[in-house]
């Protein structure tokens, strides 16, 4: 049986995914730390480009280290089906929060979008890439 087969899909249990819910508050709580330390200390120092491709790393190396750090303690033994709804609905959250706050300070979606670029030289992708796949690296 596939690991998104209807059975497993059907086998997901809703109270153990709250505590990754908690855990993604925490990973937007250090984004947004993250964002603050790229424009205070890290754009001023090295200039926007590699202030960005720095940010990056930076959080794409906390949210390794926190979904490590959760699925290591958590006692829950994850399904492949349940690491997988973990790691789209951590990417939806992100991708979401991102738009809204872009929205709210009156960023242009395709300002938001272009975050997106890769061929233009944008490293944000990575992001959402490591938030995906942290659930399935780790959770197993």
């Amino acid at each position: 049986m596939s690991p998104l087969s209807v059975a497993a899909v059907d086998a997901i249990r809703p109270r153990v995914l709250l505590a990754p819910l908690g855990v993604w508050v925490l990973m937007a709580v250090v984004a947004v730390a993250n964002g603050g330390f790229r424009e205070v200390v890290l754009i001023p120092r090295v200039g926007e480009y590699p202030g960005h491709v720095a940010s990056t790393a930076l959080l794409v190396a906390a949210i390794l280290g926190i979904s490590f750090a959760f699925f290591r303690r958590m006692p829950t033994e994850y399904a492949t089906a349940e690491l997988v709804v973990i790691g789209v609905g951590w990417t939806l959250l992100t991708v979401g929060f991102e738009f809204l706050v872009g929205a709210v300070e009156g960023t242009p979606p395709s300002v938001t979008i272009g975050q997106y670029d890769v061929l233009a030289g944008q490293v944000w992708i990575a992001v959402p890439l490591a938030l995906l796949l942290s659930p399935l690296l780790f959770g197993r």
